[in-house]
C-alpha cells in the first residue's frame, strides 16, 4: 500500500520509530522484507532487533498509534536466516555425559520448586517469580551447554506427577525450540519462564475435576478451560513477570482457526510465541504418561501435529519443531531389528533415521546386556530401528537403566 492509496500511511526511517507505533511493512538495506502479520512495536528492544536485521525504513499507520502499555497486537519477529541466527546460539561444547549429572540435579530441583509453587498458590494465591526465574535461567544455561541432557530428562515420566513434570518439560522443550530458531538469550529466558508457569492456574481447579481419570463431561471441560484465566489473574499480581511470559500463558490453548480458548482468537492475533507454546504444550501432553493413559510415542505425536496443521497449528513451526527434536528425540526408548533395546543418545542430522543409541537390554534373551553405544550410520552396525516402545512392554525399570546409561 502506498501513501497515495491511503493518506494515513507514512514511510519513515528506522531512527524515527518508537514504541507504540503500528507497523505495516519493513524495508531492509537490500529489499522489502515480508512480515506475515502487521502489528505494534512494543519496546526499544524490538527496534534494536529490527536494526540488527538490517531494516532501514518502515511503513506505519499513525492513526493506530497507542501508548506502549496498551499494545494488544505485537509485530512478529522478522524471519531472518535460521542458519545465521543459530551462530549466536552454539552450545558450549560440553559433552552429554558431562552435562547429564548437572541436568539431573537441575530437573529434580525444578520439580521441587514446582511443588513448592503449587502448594504456595493453593494456600496463599501468590507465587515467588524470582525463584521460578532463577530455576528457568539455570535450565536455559544447561541447554546452551548441551541441550541433549535436559532433553533426555523430559523422556522420563512419573505417572502421578503429571502437572509438575509437564510444566517443567514444556519449559525445557520451549527453550530448545527457541534456541533452534535462533532467538536471543534474554528472549529465550522469558519464554522459558512463561512456559514453566503456563499451567499455574490448574492448581485452582477443583481436584476432583482436574484429576478425574475418565472422560470429562461438557460442564467439567468448561471448568478445566478456566485454568488459563485463573493463571493470568494470579500472574498479573507479579509486575516483575515479563509481558512475553504472560503472553504465552494467555495463548497456550488458542488455535489458528479460532477454536481454541479462552478467547477464541485466530491466526492474525496469535503471536509467534503463542504458536510455539501451543505446539510444545500439545506435544508434551500427548507423550506424557498418566495414571489413566499411556503416553504416545513421539513419532505419533508429530504426525498428529502435522495432521492438525495448518488449521490448529502453524505448519512451518511444526516442521521446525520436529527438525529441532529429531524424528527420534534424545532419550526415546527404541527396539532394534536385532531385538536389542536402547535409548537415543545423539541425533544424526544428516541421517535422522540412523541416530546413536545406547543399548542395554536384549528382548530375545529377556535380560540386560553390557552397555554399548551404537552409531547406526556406521556400516559395521547392521542394526536399524524397528520401533519405539514403552518400558511397560518388557517390564523394564527405565529410570534405572536411564541413570546407568547417562548419569552413573
Amino acid at each position: 500500500m502506498t501513501a497515495n492509496a491511503d493518506s494515513t500511511i507514512k514511510k519513515i526511517p528506522l531512527s524515527q520509530l518508537k514504541p507504540g507505533m503500528y507497523v505495516l511493512s519493513v524495508i531492509s538495506k537490500d529489499k522489502t522484507v515480508t512480515v506475515k502479520t502487521e502489528g505494534y512495536i512494543r519496546s526499544k528492544e524490538n527496534i534494536n532487533k529490527l536494526k540488527k536485521a538490517g531494516i532501514t525504513h518502515l511503513t506505519v499507520d499513525p492513526s493506530k498509534e497507542k501508548q506502549a502499555e496498551k499494545i494488544d497486537k505485537i509485530l512478529p519477529d522478522i524471519n531472518t536466516s535460521l542458519k545465521d541466527k543459530a551462530k549466536n546460539n552454539k552450545a558450549k561444547g560440553v559433552s552429554l555425559d558431562q552435562e547429564m549429572k548437572k541436568a539431573n540435579k537441575l530437573y529434580d530441583d525444578a520439580k521441587s520448586l514446582q511443588h513448592k509453587i503449587l502448594t504456595s498458590l493453593g494456600e496463599q494465591k501468590t507465587i515467588d517469580i524470582s525463584e521460578a526465574k532463577a530455576s528457568t535461567d539455570a535450565i536455559v544455561e544447561s541447554i546452551f551447554c548441551n541441550q541433549d541432557a535436559l532433553s533426555c530428562m523430559t523422556r522420563l515420566r512419573i505417572k502421578d506427577e503429571y502437572l509438575v513434570e509437564h510444566s517443567l518439560n514444556v519449559s525445557i522443550l520451549m527453550t530448545i525450540f527457541a534456541k533452534h530458531l535462533g532467538f536471543e538469550r534474554s528472549l529465550i529466558e522469558d519464554l522459558a519462564l512463561g512456559a514453566f508457569l503456563h499451567d499455574i492456574g490448574k492448581v485452582l481447579i477443583p481436584p476432583e475435576v482436574l484429576h478425574k481419570p475418565g472422560k470429562l463431561t461438557e460442564q467439567e471441560y468448561q471448568v478445566i478451560k478456566t485454568h488459563v484465566n485463573l493463571g493470568i489473574d494470579v500472574l498479573k499480581e507479579s509486575p516483575e513477570l515479563p509481558e512475553i511470559a504472560l503472553e504465552i500463558v494467555r495463548q497456550h490453548h488458542e488455535r489458528l482457526d479460532g477454536k481454541g480458548y479462552p478467547n477464541q482468537i485466530a491466526a492474525d492475533d496469535i503471536s509467534q510465541y503463542g504458536r510455539m507454546i501451543a505446539i510444545v504444550d500439545s506435544y508434551d501432553a500427548m507423550t506424557a504418561e498418566r495414571v489413566y493413559k499411556a503416553g504416545m510415542h513421539p513419532i505419533k505425536a508429530f504426525k498428529i501435529l502435522m495432521k492438525e496443521s495448518p488449521n490448529s497449528y502453524d505448519n512451518n513451526l511444526v516442521e521446525q519443531f520436529v527438525n529441532c527434536l529429531g524424528i527420534y528425540p534424545i532419550g526415546t526408548l527404541v527396539k532394534l531389528t536385532s531385538g536389542k533395546l536402547g535409548l537415543i543418545s545423539q541425533l544424526n542430522k544428516s541421517k535422522p533415521l540412523q541416530p546413536f543409541i545406547r543399548v542395554f537390554y536384549n528382548t530375545r534373551l529377556n535380560q540386560a546386556i553390557a552397555m554399548e553405544e551404537l552409531d547406526l550410520s556406521q556400516a559395521k552396525y547392521k542394526d536399524q530401528i524397528d520401533c519405539c516402545i514403552s518400558p511397560d512392554e518388557f517390564n523394564i525399570n527405565l529410570l534405572r537403566f536411564f541413570k546407568a546409561a547417562f548419569i552413573n
